[in-house]
């Protein structure tokens, strides 16, 4: 699931971007729509593996520059880890292969 810290575009744009690009390859789901808290509740929920949170480090503000990383989520483990955009598709086809 690819989740936006919020809705402001600066965030919304570069996640649906990312969302479109892994959805080629694996089922994904986006949401934007209530806490972050309770959007890994609902993908807990329907079982989803991972979650890729886009927040404004990775983009960076008006301070402070973009790192272009975001955080993954692992269900099982709850485990967070922070990585490079262009690192995301590799990083979960080595985790859900069989």
């Amino acid at each position: 699931a690819i989740l936006p810290l919020s809705k402001k575009e600066i965030l919304t744009g570069p996640a649906m971007e990312l969302y479109r690009e892994l959805s080629k390859e694996f089922m994904c789901d986006y949401d934007e729509t209530g806490s972050i808290g309770k959007r890994y509740r609902r993908e807990d929920e329907i079982g989803t593996p991972f979650c890729i949170t886009f927040d404004f480090n990775t983009v960076g503000t008006e301070t402070d520059e973009a790192d272009h990383c975001v955080t993954i989520r692992e269900r099982d483990s709850m485990e967070q880890v922070r990585i490079p955009i262009s690192e995301v598709k590799n990083y979960i086809a080595e985790r859900i292969r069989f």
